[in-house]
């Protein structure tokens, strides 16, 4: 399709050069006064991973594990969005778009491509094949940043919508966590007539107020994480949903900056018992840093929470066949009785044992299983 134009991702020494530069000169604030994470990323930590990631790191293992895959850029209401599209080689394999949130980005995906696209390979049977569509949010990545108001979370879910329509799918499924949930859910609202059934791993609910006098444990324990998000985790979200280009000075000029504010979501987000380096390898950790250092996304990225809290989500009833995915240290927890007042045929529920908020890097054999669960009865 000529409105479909193949990507590689090519990075120039020149951007390398500039990024070794700022990491050797980084001017480092006095450390923390408590000794742990309670303030923020720990000098000590930051230090070592800027050491890392100055002498040791690999600056170009994003390049060639993004080029490893099918990628491409497609102009969408005026934006070029990039994507990964992984074509299965089973013949009847469901067409399945994946979104990612903030701070994430298509990295997050890559563990679980090869099982979901080719399962036979991977421990399951042909029939759990899914044909895969991996796009960068607006302003995300190697996506195009919006340069004016209006990509909000119910515009993105439409464009992914005619983005699969251009790829040729009549009917696809939707996954999303995060930004992507809540993208996800509007496809699951908007294109009913394509979408056969979306998957989520944060589904998106109002607290029902009936069941305040006989919370369930897992309510008790969403309450409480509700409480310490508004407490304490949720500095950033306030920011770039008022200011994201006051903030985005600092993350777009800063390497050592933009890594902080990452990385700390992901040592409060993962289950990952107190150090994020125990789920996922430095390197896992700054190929996501990557995609947003290399793309001067600091400031766009946290524009989506501008868009999206200013009015430009929707709280419709969702009609179409939904899973759920609940991992124990996703950041908002939900029961089921809560989900089912919004998703009203709720087709999949699984509690897991251990998992976070960014499922599909964190435990990808287990999200594969959910999202295998998931469609199983809808193909």
């Amino acid at each position: 399709m000529s409105d479909i134009k193949p990507f590689q991702v090519e990075i120039s020494d020149e951007e390398l050069a500039s990024l070794k530069t700022k990491l050797k000169n980084t001017r480092f604030p006095e450390a923390e006064t408590p000794d742990d994470w309670s303030q923020g990323v720990p000098l000590a930590y930051i230090r070592e991973l800027t050491e890392y990631w100055e002498k040791d790191y690999d600056l170009r293992r994003i390049e060639s594990r993004l080029n490893t895959y099918p990628q491409f850029r497609t102009e969408l209401d005026g934006l070029n969005i990039h994507f990964l599209h992984i074509r299965s080689p089973e013949e009847n394999a469901l067409p399945l778009i994946m979104t990612h949130g903030w701070p994430g980005s298509v990295i997050e995906f890559l563990k679980v491509i090869e099982p979901l696209t080719d399962p036979v390979s991977h421990g399951g049977d042909a029939s759990d094949a899914f044909h895969l569509v991996c796009p960068a949010l607006p302003g995300y990545g190697f996506s195009d940043k919006p340069s004016q108001p209006g990509w909000g979370v119910e515009k993105i879910g439409q464009e992914w919508a005619n983005l699969m329509a251009r790829l040729g799918y009549e009917r696809y499924v939707a996954q999303g966590g995060d930004w992507g949930a809540a993208v996800t859910t509007m496809i699951g609202i908007t294109d009913t007539e394509h979408c056969g059934a979306i998957h989520l791993n944060m589904p998106i609910v109002q607290v029902d107020p009936e069941t305040m006098d006989n919370l369930t444990e897992l309510e008790q324990k969403a309450m409480a994480g509700m409480k310490h998000y508004r407490d304490w985790d949720s500095g950033y979200s306030k920011e770039q949903s008022t200011r994201p280009q006051t903030v985005g000075y600092g993350l777009v000029d800063s390497p050592v900056g933009q890594a902080a504010w990452i990385i700390e979501k992901f040592w409060a987000w993962m289950d990952c018992d107190g150090h994020p380096e125990n789920v996922l390898t430095r390197d896992e950790l700054l190929d996501n840093v990557m995609m947003y250092w290399l793309t001067a996304s600091g400031a766009s990225s946290g524009r989506l929470y501008w868009e999206s809290f200013g009015g430009g989500g929707r709280s419709d009833e969702v009609t179409v066949p939904t899973g759920c995915s609940i991992f124990p240290k996703e950041i908002f927890l939900c029961s089921k009785r809560w989900a089912e007042k919004r998703f009203t045929n709720l087709i999949y529920w699984n509690e897991l044992e251990k998992g976070g908020h960014f499922a599909a890097f964190e435990q990808p054999e287990l999200f594969v299983n959910e999202v295998r669960s998931c469609f199983k009865s809808v193909r």
